[in-house]
Order: C-alpha cells, then sequence, then structure tokens
C-alpha cells in the first residue's frame, strides 16, 4: 500500500470493509509489528510508535483456545505470560461471569459452543490489559445467530471497558450495527474510498431505514471495486 493513511479515535469503534484481498490483514500486520514497515509512521496519542504490538491485542476469526486447558486456564494466558501469576484470577472470573461463562469456567473449549469460545477469546483478549482491541472478523466462524448475540458484547468493549476498537469485517450489516464509523477500502494499492458515520444511536436495527440506504451504496462500492480487480 502507498500514501495509505487512516485515523482512529480513542475509545471508539471502527470498522474497515473491502474487497478480498485489498490488504485488510496486512494492515493489521504492519501495526502490531508482525511485517515490517518499509515507510510511513504509526502515531498513538500524537506520540510516534514503532509499532501497536505493545498496545493493542489480536483477536481473530479462529478463536485459538487451547484444547487441553479450561475456559479459565485460558483466560489466564495473559496474565501467567506476563508472571503475573494467581493475582488476577478474581479478575478473571469476573469477566467470564460477566459475559455469561461463570457455570462454564471449569469445561475444556471442546466441551462448549463456538459463541463460548468466542466468549471466552474475548475475556483472554481484555486479559491483556491493551488500549487497543483489532478484531479481524472475529464473529466470521460463527451462525447468524450465534453473531448477533455477541453483537452485544463487542459493545461491551466499547461502552464498558473503553476500548479503542479497529474491526475487519466482510459483513456491511455487522459493520453498520456496531461502528461508530464504517471505513470502506478500496483495491491495492489500499486506499480509503468512503467513510461512514451512521446517526442512529446503538443498538441499532439494520432496518433503520439510513442503515438500509448505507448499506445498499456500500455494497455498490465494494462490488465496482471488486469488479476492477
Amino acid at each position: 500500500m502507498e500514501g495509505f493513511s487512516l485515523t482512529v479515535p480513542g475509545s471508539g469503534f471502527t470498522a474497515l470493509v473491502g474487497p478480498s484481498g485489498c490488504g485488510k490483514s496486512t494492515l493489521f500486520d504492519l501495526l502490531t509489528g508482525v511485517v515490517a514497515r518499509d515507510g510511513g509512521s504509526i502515531r498513538w496519542k500524537g506520540d510516534e510508535v514503532p509499532d501497536l504490538g505493545s498496545l493493542a491485542a489480536y483477536m481473530q476469526q479462529k478463536d485459538l483456545l487451547l484444547p487441553w486447558l479450561s475456559l479459565f486456564e485460558n483466560a489466564m494466558l495473559p496474565a501467567r505470560v506476563a508472571g503475573e501469576g494467581d493475582a488476577r484470577s478474581d479478575e478473571a472470573r469476573a469477566l467470564l461471569k460477566h459475559l455469561g461463562l461463570e457455570g462454564f469456567a471449569h469445561y475444556l473449549p471442546g466441551a462448549v459452543s463456538g459463541g463460548m469460545r468466542q466468549r471466552c477469546a474475548l475475556v483472554r483478549t481484555l486479559m491483556f490489559g491493551r488500549e487497543i482491541v483489532l478484531l479481524d472478523e472475529p464473529l466470521s466462524a460463527l451462525d447468524a445467530i450465534t453473531r448477533r448475540s455477541l453483537h452485544a458484547v463487542l459493545l461491551l468493549l466499547q461502552t464498558e471497558f473503553r476500548k479503542t476498537l479497529l474491526m475487519i469485517t466482510h459483513d456491511v450489516e455487522e459493520a453498520l450495527l456496531l461502528a461508530d464509523e464504517v471505513i470502506v477500502l478500496s483495491r491495492p494499492p489500499m486506499t480509503v474510498r468512503e467513510r461512514f458515520r451512521p446517526k442512529s444511536s446503538k443498538p441499532r436495527r439494520i432496518t433503520d431505514p439510513e442503515l438500509v440506504r448505507l448499506k445498499e451504496h456500500i455494497l455498490s462500492e465494494l462490488e465496482a471495486e471488486s469488479d476492477a480487480l
């Protein structure tokens, strides 16, 4: 990507949508330092930083829970890696309870539903204690009903935990329901094509006339970009 510029407000929820292969996941790799940049800069709260690796927690499409550990033990992994041991066990239990997993803390991942596993992955993400949460299609592997129930959980990351959220999604409805701002990206070399800020308050309904209009417009833009690939 060349000449790409993106500003995200602190404690905001920003969604990125764009044609497949445009570079959305590569952007996250560059932001976190997984892939080295050969130019450009990253700034956080006005200060230039080498990357967001120490500032951001990264939640991917797969929950990546360790199958031999319980949900509680998976949630505790960030604390154990940081050498904090059992000092934060009460915090992990409180978060599991907050996300509806209190009675399942001792279960192995294979014994619970995909939605429960993803809730546990969210708890683990929060246990990193980072200000920024990068979400790379975190709900795309789930069925529609489970996805809908987890939309409220994602909103908690912003409203209760005051995280700065940047989400990649191919689901335009999901972007419009959750985000303060939806950014439409172009085909490679990736640029910002359009930005939209839905006016309706959250929680939103996809039948809202404004969201229906925005959805149709964004889909037409994405189709045009995909046809040009």
